[in-house]
């Protein structure tokens, strides 16, 4: 069984972030949240607690029983982890500080004796985020790192490798984050570095010819980096016993479906495409709320491909493109992982279906699967595209669908693509698309006063899509595409950029 770090979840912002940091280390890692801890085997080596948002003073504060892995392994506590493992040992005590203390710190002792902060000095940059703080430490603790403003930045226990940090090292601000999870991870835990691309690959291959075996598997292609992914995985274990399904929801960017299907084939993939316009269509005439879109377009790909699959004789299985931000953001606790959207490819399927769902990418992150991709030699234009949501366009159509619409924003999405392909900024992008408002504003064109929609471009920077920044798109560049649009897509007379970073907005605006 592969070696993984165990990360409870406590309801942080930055939960995931851990996640990718260990990820980045070659180490494989698995979020669960706090009231859900998995069985533990050998195969788990180590755990490590989150943040969250609770002080460990509230009634409802998350509460686990750390006799489970204390002791028993390493314990790296982060944040309110710390705080609640400080709180719940002999003589330890939590209080809420004066101040809340947040943003950059930098570490004003150091104890160089402890493992946790191996090849970490004085003055090294921390970032805080909590409003309890550490008062005095539990029995058989002792301070091993400081700051100006906190003297229990970070502790541990005499004889045992348990360590409490006040501080977030996931994040970017803490310059040496990195070294301090290597350290925990690698050096305190022992596990190997041994999650690569090429290693997941030959594992993920293995498995399928496993568990498929001679089965017939049906995939739904949408032309993204992560179903084709999959797609080239499934086609490596069982070969031509699998059957692609590329099917035109209508709500795909201008000429995709065409453009896509011919690349497809090239890559020598068993694939059929399915014009489903109209059923999308039907099903969305008239909804306006975002998550009956989904629902209504997640019920019509699940006919499609119940259509598709009596087809095909004795198939038995549906993968989907399935990654690990995906499964995060549709898990809902009791407060970790909130729910943040549904997702049409999570989860099982209507028992009327009588298929068995295969999802070979679940464990991995954005990044991973085209590392992943390029080990099996996806050619670099999928690879390379931005992630495209599964809804398609519905979800940057605010409002109800129509046919007309959708030809609208085509039109302005293929002219914002096509010049950042051109003007060479396209591969600096994490996602870009373009957003149909519900609002109509006065222009003038001519002599004429108009009275047309306002769209909303939208460009992101992002490592996995957990978090975002919006990109610095050059004026000239965007005052190029505005000017494009507005001349060439009747129907509309006015142009936004959206300058919001995630969190707190999302990427997509549905």
């Amino acid at each position: 069984m592969q070696e993984t770090v165990l990360i409870l979840d406590f309801g942080s912002q930055y939960t995931q972030l851990i996640a990718r940091r260990v990820r980045e280390l070659n180490v494989y890692c698995e979020i669960h949240p706090y009231n859900k801890i998995p069985k533990l085997g050998d195969h788990i080596k180590g755990v490590v607690l989150s943040g969250s948002p609770f002080s460990v003073h509230d009634e409802n504060a998350p509460q686990i029983d750390l006799t489970l892995f204390r002791t028993k392994m390493p314990v790296l506590a982060v944040c309110y982890g710390a705080q609640y493992m400080a709180h719940t040992s002999e003589n330890g005590d939590v209080r809420k500080s004066d101040k809340r203390e947040y943003g950059r710190a930098n570490l004003r002792s150091v104890d160089s004796a402890c493992s946790l902060f191996k090849n970490i000095g004085v003055g090294s940059q921390v970032w805080m985020s909590h409003g309890d703080t550490i008062f005095h430490l539990p029995k058989n603790a002792k301070v091993v790192a400081s700051t100006s403003d906190v003297d229990v930045a970070a502790y541990s226990f005499d004889d045992e490798k348990t360590y409490g940090i006040q501080f977030h090292p996931e994040v970017y601000h803490s310059t040496d984050g990195k070294q301090l999870l290597q350290n925990f991870i690698v050096d305190i835990c022992g596990y190997s570095q041994n999650w690569t691309p090429h290693n997941f690959v030959e594992m993920a291959v293995s498995e399928l010819i496993e568990k498929l075996k001679d089965d017939k598997v049906l995939l739904g292609l949408s032309g993204g980096v992560d179903s084709s992914v999959a797609a080239m995985l499934l086609h490596k274990a069982i070969g031509e016993n699998l059957y692609c399904i590329f099917v035109d929801n209508g709500l795909l960017r201008k000429n995709e479906y065409e453009e896509v299907l011919h690349s497809y084939k090239d890559m020598g993939l068993n694939v059929r495409g399915v014009d489903a316009k109209e059923k999308f269509y039907d099903a969305l005439a008239g909804i306006s709320d975002p998550e009956e879109k989904r629902k209504a377009i997640g019920r019509i790909f699940i006919d499609v491909f119940d259509e598709a699959a009596h087809q095909v004789k004795d198939v038995k299985w549906l993968a989907q493109g399935t990654i690990y931000p995906d499964v995060i953001e549709s898990i809902s606790v009791n407060g970790p992982s909130a729910t943040i959207k549904s997702h049409h490819n999570v989860g099982g399927l209507p028992d009327f279906m009588k298929l068995k769902v295969v999802e070979p990418l679940r464990a991995l992150f954005k990044d991973e699967v085209r590392l992943v991709g390029k080990d099996m030699d996806v050619p670099q234009e999928i690879l390379g595209r931005h992630p495209f949501p599964g809804p398609g366009l519905a979800i940057r159509i605010l409002g109800d669908i129509t046919s007309e619409k959708v030809r609208i924003l085509q039109e302005v999405d293929h002219i914002f693509i096509s010049n950042l392909k051109s003007s060479g900024e396209y591969d600096n992008v994490w996602q870009a698309g373009a957003i149909l408002l519900p609002v109509q504003s006065v222009g003038v064109m001519g002599d004429e006063r108009t009275y047309e929609n306002a769209v909303a471009l939208r460009a992101v920077t992002s490592t996995d899509g957990m978090t975002a920044d919006w990109c610095h798109l050059p004026y000239t560049l965007l005052g190029k595409i505005s000017n494009e649009i507005i001349n060439r897509v009747k129907g509309i007379n006015r142009v936004v950029y959206d300058i919001s970073s995630k969190p707190p907005a999302t990427i997509e605006w549905e």
